[in-house]
């Protein structure tokens, strides 16, 4: 039975899409002020990367002007969102795992905890550790979490929707990973487990 389970936030604990405007509305309107360098059509496909991928992973792929990016870290660094946000409607397969959950999560600090607290869940979670993809990666937080709690790999299981990211980095640790792709994103991605919503996760975690 898995009982450590390290959890990603964006677009598995709950979706950014209809919580865009909460989440991604003041930021929008800050990039438009901004002389990014890159075309409309560039920006409206950028702009819809940034709901699902970490905002310097969408900011190379484009190729936001070098002169402009550091006006733009620095007012990431300082945001907060600031209004509720919904969990998604499988969070309580979540919720219910018996064990020690951690959520691991790329992005700003600031701006992720925010998320937290307006999700609700802070007190469903015994860590939340926010990755700078600039400098590091999750895997290098999972070995943290792993060494730091002297965790067996046999007991953890991983969730999330990314399979680039915590879904690769788990399998090369050893560790079994749950992917959640609603929209059929990843069908050749490699994944201990994988379902379109989180149902079968207590399967996946042997509860």
């Amino acid at each position: 039975m898995k009982h450590v389970f390290f959890i990603d936030l964006d677009n598995t604990i709950y979706f950014t899409k209809p919580n865009e405007e909460q989440l991604m509305g003041e930021l929008y309107r800050f990039l438009e002020s901004i002389d990014l360098g890159i075309s409309d059509k560039d920006f409206k496909l950028a702009k819809q990367e940034m709901l699902r991928t970490p905002f310097l992973k969408v900011a190379k792929k484009y190729g936001f002007k070098e002169e402009a990016m550091p006006e733009i870290i620095s007012y990431l660094h300082n945001r907060e969102v600031t209004k509720p946000l919904k969990p998604s409607d499988d969070y309580h397969y979540i919720k219910s795992l018996k064990g020690r959950k951690f959520i691991v999560t790329a992005g700003f600090e600031k701006q992720q905890l925010s998320k937290v607290k307006m999700l609700g869940i802070t007190d469903d979670f015994e860590d939340v550790r926010v990755v700078d993809v600039s400098v590091s990666n999750k895997k290098e937080v999972f070995e943290e979490l792993i060494d730091q709690h002297n965790l067996n790999v046999d007991d953890i299981l991983i969730i999330g929707d990314d399979a680039e990211s915590e879904i690769k980095f788990g399998l090369e640790l050893g560790i079994s990973t749950f992917l959640l792709d609603p929209g059929n994103l990843h069908l050749n991605a490699e994944s201990t487990f994988r379902g379109n919503d989180l149902s079968g996760l207590h399967v996946a975690a042997r509860q």
